[in-house]
Parts: C-alpha cells; structure tokens; sequence
C-alpha cells in the first residue's frame, strides 16, 4: 500500500512537469522506481522545455562550481609558491645578483653603438635591473638617462607615465628624455589602457668601458657551457 501511494505521488508530482532525479529525491526512492512509475505520463511540450532549461542551467550551475573550485585551488597554488620563492630566494649572494643581471641583460640590454642600455616594460624587471646597475656596476644615480616608448594613444598620460617610472626606477623625471609615440592604424582602446606604461629604455651616460665590460662577460658566459 505503502509502495502504491508513493506511485501515486510520483505519478503527480510528474504530471506538475518535475524531474524523476527531483520525484525521487522528494519521495526517497531510486530514480529506476520513480521512472517506472511515471512512465506513462506525457508531459507537455511547455514541460519538457522547463525541464530542458533546468537542465541544462544545473549543468551550467554545476560547471560554475567546479570552475570556482579549480579557480581557488590555482590560487592557494600561486600563493604557496610566491612564499616559497620568496622564502628560497629572500637573501641573494653577490654573485648570484652578479649572474642573475648579466643574464637578464643578455636578453634584454644593448649590445650595439657602445652604450650600456637596457629595455622593459616590466616594472619588476626593472626594478631588479637598476639595483643591478647600482649595487653590482658601482653606476651613480646621475648617469641614469630615460625614455619611454609607448603608443600615441598615450599621448594624454605621459605625465602620469613618466612619473610611474620615476617611483620605480628611484630617478628623478628630470633624467626622462621625451618619450617615443608609436603611430599606429589601429584604434583599439584595450582595457588595461590606465594601467599599461610601455617601455622604459635606461641608459647609462659615458658607458662604453662599461658596455665592453659587459660584453666580456657575456662571451665568458657564454663559452662557460
């Protein structure tokens, strides 16, 4: 009896246009019970297409979960990493600054018309490469030459640009020679356009012994494998 009046239930609880997951569920029966109960039941096109919505909406709800998850999972990730490096790399020998920015330089600085320059627009890179300068070449703060290169789209920022470098570099806007604008057809306006502040060039006055100093190094460094 018990069993005939769960079917009953079943049977409305279909004909009210509800899923055999949800009539099982609401029952506390297997889903095989709650289909054969119901199987008789046609239900309306309006119905179908709810439970075709339903459907595939708890999919999409479902693929949002597990993307939230993974997407908290990547970041507790990066961030145990970030403080691992941190931790590995807190405290750098001379030496390994020595290595680290004559390779960075090999990448990244000049190796032409006999001037040590360098070029990035990452603000870290940066930052390592003028202690670089400082701290392992001995280059005084009133060497320093700058320039930015940078879209004409810019053009209206340069000042806020250019003082973005001065904070990172530690040199003062006045050692900032006129920026170069990039002409350009296209007019797309991206949407780190505020926070974009192209390429800084730091260069370093009366530099050619120290531009074939670095060459030198870098010959050795390369014939050291």
């Amino acid at each position: 009896m018990a069993k005939f009046k769960e079917k009953i239930k079943a049977i409305n609880l279909r004909k009210e246009g509800l899923s055999i997951k949800e009539i099982s569920k609401i029952l506390g029966v297997s889903k095989s019970s709650a289909s054969v109960w119901c199987s008789d039941v046609e239900l309306s096109k309006k119905q179908i297409q709810k439970l075709h919505e339903r459907m595939v909406m708890g999919g999409y709800v479902g693929r949002l979960k597990g993307a939230n998850i993974q997407r908290k999972l990547k970041q507790e990730r990066i961030s145990f990493y970030n403080k691992q490096g941190k931790k590995e790399i807190e405290h750098l020998q001379k030496r390994e600054l020595f290595i680290a920015g004559l390779a960075l330089y090999w990448g990244e600085g000049g190796k032409r018309d006999s001037r040590a320059r360098f070029y990035n627009s990452d603000h870290l890179i940066i930052a390592f490469i003028m202690r670089w300068f400082r701290e392992i070449l001995g280059v005084s703060d009133d060497r320093f030459i700058m320039y930015v290169t940078i879209n004409q789209s810019h053009k209206e920022r340069l000042s806020d640009i250019i003082e973005y470098w001065s904070k990172i570099t530690k040199i003062s806007t006045e050692q900032f020679r006129r920026p170069i604008l990039i002409k350009s057809k296209n007019k797309k306006v991206y949407e780190n356009h505020s926070r974009h502040y192209g390429t800084l060039c730091v260069s370093i006055s009366r530099s050619s012994k120290l531009f074939y100093q670095i060459k030198g190094w870098l010959i050795a460094l390369g014939e050291s494998v």
